[in-house]
């Protein structure tokens, strides 16, 4: 039985007051909650949420990654420096990532090495552009970007990665997709898993994560093969998050 998991990403979003404001909200319903809880937080406020959640059921995550261990790379970060604060996630080839800074299937492959090489869990994001889905082409691209990754680490990696699948035509649209196109998605990536390693398949979570909210989480996360979700916009209001995170 897979745990449910649900991963706030907070993207460029935050301050030290809605910082504080939103941690003590999360913790505070926290001990209502079943699922697996994880933060996806910008760098600067690292330390902060680290001292908040101290002993708490409250994870820590980074929402990118450097494949070098250190040296002459401005303003990017390390996973020894992730580590250092207490953060054991790593989101990965996230959309936004790709499109606005160029990231290839190489080069997320080559960071969900780095994070696994530092015993970094990956949520590893996949998904496809609006044009993608018209053009019936979903199972391709999820298909060239999950390859990419089982060539790079193998299929025995995916024991210690959360893949979470983000159609980007629902990501901060508001836009949804229906719990039948998710699930239909889902079941395709747990296939594609099946043809390597069908246990594997069979023990891999999954996200969703397309404009998650209170609304839809639970019909959503209901769904065989959909195992939590990747909350952007809604990760950013305590009692929003805590009730997707109660839907599981």
């Amino acid at each position: 039985m897979r745990q449910t998991i649900v991963a706030g990403n907070w993207k460029m979003n935050a301050s030290k007051e809605t910082v504080n404001t939103l941690v003590m909200g999360i913790l505070e319903g926290l001990p209502d909650v079943k699922s697996k809880v994880i933060v996806c937080t910008p760098y600067p406020y690292f330390s902060q949420v680290e001292a908040l959640a101290t002993h708490s059921q409250l994870n820590l995550g980074a929402q990118n990654i450097n494949i070098n261990a250190s040296g002459a790379f401005t303003g990017e970060v390390s996973a020894d420096m992730i580590k250092d604060f207490g953060a054991e996630y790593v989101i990965v080839g996230h959309s936004e990532r790709r499109s606005l800074y160029g990231e290839t299937d190489e080069i997320v492959a080559e960071k969900v090495q780095v994070a696994l090489d530092n015993k970094l869990t990956p949520l590893f994001c996949i998904g496809e552009l609006l044009e993608e889905r018209e053009s019936g082409n979903t199972e391709a691209v999820v298909t060239r970007q999950i390859n990419a990754v089982i060539e790079k680490v193998g299929i025995e990696a995916f024991k210690n990665i959360i893949i979470a699948y983000e159609p980007v035509w629902a990501i901060g649209t508001g836009v949804t997709a229906t719990p039948q196109q998710a699930q239909d998605t889902h079941a395709f990536i747990r296939s594609l898993l099946a043809e390597n390693d069908a246990d594997i398949a069979q023990s891999t979570p999954i996200l969703y994560g397309g404009s998650m909210n209170p609304a839809n989480a639970e019909e959503l996360i209901a769904c065989a093969d959909i195992d939590g979700g990747l909350i952007g916009g809604a990760s950013l209001k305590s009692e929003d998050f805590l009730s997707i995170c109660k839907a599981g």
